[in-house]
């Protein structure tokens, strides 16, 4: 791992130890509890970007980092493997992947047919409470523009499409929501540096509210649609700026890659 790589680790994730020798976690517990939370946080930091596209890691270099052995680091791995966050190449290490531009459009689509739905329900049973929840929600963005704090952004947004599930009463389908939004989540992160861009989401964010409130499940689910296709849109602008986080190749072509690469 360079020192830019361990720069961004240390950065991203606390102390390994604190005074009383603790892990980084602050817990001890089985290697598979342990190896939970590791997902959990290398996860955060590759949406997040804190980690980025290509970056190359180790479990040796995450062990220290983390001050935990390397079965639960391994297995962790192993987790964002399967989702298509890091790929395992034989003899030449472990890497963050790139973003495969050619699956983003298809899971902005299936995004948008879940996210329909909420909203559609949302519109019809979402209390008073709830809806003052969104407003709270917007203005909570409207703040970390202002202080261009991009994190605090991207949590309130989260939690905006996350409270319209649940005011619909279908919280389930956020987590299906969450599973199938990973890749584009990262290219999300790279929208919002863009001039205008959270403006942009607040405005869209208040369209699907007016249409909540005013109980129309067909605007609110029209101004929802609208507001995911426009990542749809920004692909090709978004890429052109970062070419580097990007990759045409699909999940099969890096098998195939791995398994000739390993003789098989």
């Amino acid at each position: 791992m360079t020192d830019e790589t361990t720069a961004l680790l240390s950065a991203a994730t606390p102390p390994p130890r604190d005074g009383a020798g603790r892990n980084a976690f602050g817990i001890s517990g089985s290697a598979q509890k342990i190896a939970t939370l590791v997902h959990r946080r290398l996860r955060d930091d590759i949406l997040s970007l804190a980690l980025k596209p290509g970056t190359v890691v180790s479990e040796n270099e995450l062990s220290t980092v983390y001050g935990i052995g390397r079965t639960p680091v391994r297995e962790a791995l192993l987790r964002l493997s399967d989702e298509g966050l890091v790929e395992v190449v034989p003899k030449s290490g472990t890497r963050v992947t790139r973003i495969p531009a050619s699956r983003l459009p298809e899971a902005i689509l299936v995004r948008k047919s879940l996210e329909d739905i909420t909203t559609r329900a949302a519109a019809e049973c979402a209390s008073i409470s709830d809806l003052m929840g969104l407003r709270m929600l917007i203005q909570r963005q409207r703040e970390a523009a202002e202080q261009a704090n991009e994190a605090a952004f991207h949590a309130a947004d989260e939690a905006f499409h996350a409270q319209i599930a649940r005011a619909a009463g279908y919280p389930g389908i956020w987590v299906l929501v969450q599973q199938v939004k990973a890749q584009v989540d990262r290219y999300r992160r790279l929208t919002l540096p863009q001039k205008g861009r959270m403006a942009r989401v607040q405005k869209d964010h208040e369209a699907v509210l007016a249409g909540l409130e005013a109980r129309d499940s067909a605007a609110a689910a029209a101004a929802m649609a609208a507001h995911i296709d426009q990542l749809r849109l920004d692909i090709g602008a978004i890429r052109s700026l970062y070419p580097d986080y990007f990759t045409d190749e699909t999940d099969a072509d890096r098998r195939s890659d791995m398994r000739e690469s390993s003789g098989g």
